[in-house]
């Protein structure tokens, strides 16, 4: 399939970057946040790379063909797929200031798969098996505020409103921030392992190597990568072997509050969900009632 070909065009490397630097600007001012800005220029260098000429000189066709090559032989996923295709749309659009038609029909299917979703059970067994207090610290207060991982690894002291009973996620995924209900349980969770370090700065901060722990004057949160390890190592010692990642603590947040009795969109606020469609797969899942969701969040976070 020659399509799929890569040119033989020789565009250097120093010229691959000329147009990044107007197009991080650009996404900028757009609003996005660092790790999206991050995705989208990847996924243009990934283009000028697989055809080595600048992204100007790329026509219609050989977009076309790109995504094809991505999908067909690369085998990327829908969500690798749509992160390549946004940020190439960007790119052209805003930084280039040129309309593709390729990228008004290129669009990956949408899965129409439901979430895998722990039982309470479940998330108890996996939780009281992760073997380090931070790593299961950070993971209880993940489940129990239905966070994404990077929300819960980077909370800060400050968020935490132990007065009105509230955790301020600052600037998650759109750049939005949120209120999120503070369980008392969850609360006991946060005093118990701040004692432990009293770091200024982060709730979760950052082990450091060896025998000596760093905690208290670290200035970084801890990895992302080794909350993921950590839950991984738990599952497999609880003896589940669901396909499930540190992301289904946040879907299964979501069902158990439904199952419970909360309303939709409380749901909704607390995950963070601008249309209240992608909350609403979790109704799929679940017998729903409505009610005033305090006491009920207070009594699903007692199995912590």
């Amino acid at each position: 399939m020659t399509g799929y070909q890569k040119t033989s065009n020789c565009y250097p490397d120093s010229q691959d970057q000329a147009f990044l630097p107007r197009f991080i600007e650009d996404l900028q001012l757009k609003g996005l946040s660092q790790k999206t800005i991050d995705m989208y220029t990847r996924a243009v260098r990934q283009l000028t790379k697989h055809y080595h000429k600048s992204p100007e000189l790329i026509s219609d066709e050989e977009l076309r063909q790109y995504f094809l090559f991505n999908k067909n032989e690369r085998k990327w996923s829908r969500v690798a797929s749509t992160i390549s295709l946004c940020g190439i749309k960007y790119f052209y659009t805003l930084t280039l200031n040129r309309e593709w038609t390729s990228l008004k029909f290129i669009r990956p299917e949408k899965e129409k798969k439901l979430p895998v979703i722990l039982s309470r059970q479940e998330v108890k067994a996996i939780l009281d098996r992760v073997k380090f207090p931070h790593h299961r610290a950070c993971l209880k207060v993940i489940y129990s505020l239905g966070l994404r991982v990077g929300e819960g690894t980077s909370l800060k002291v400050q968020d935490i409103d132990s007065q009105r009973m509230f955790v301020h996620i600052h600037q998650g995924k759109g750049n939005k921030d949120r209120y999120i209900p503070l369980p008392q349980r969850t609360l006991e969770i946060l005093r118990a392992f701040y004692k432990m370090h009293r770091n200024p700065v982060w709730i979760f901060p950052a082990p450091g190597r060896g025998a000596h722990n760093l905690m208290s004057t670290a200035v970084n949160p801890i990895p992302i990568s080794s909350i993921q390890i950590a839950f991984k190592n738990a599952m497999k010692t609880a003896g589940i072997h669901k396909k499930v990642s540190v992301r289904h603590l946040r879907h299964s947040y979501a069902t158990h509050l439904l199952e419970a009795g909360v309303n939709l969109r409380y749901v909704q606020q607390y995950l963070g969900h601008s249309d209240p469609k992608t909350t609403m797969i979790y109704t799929r899942l679940i017998k729903q009632d409505m009610e005033e969701p305090t006491h009920i969040l207070n009594e699903v976070m007692r199995i912590l």
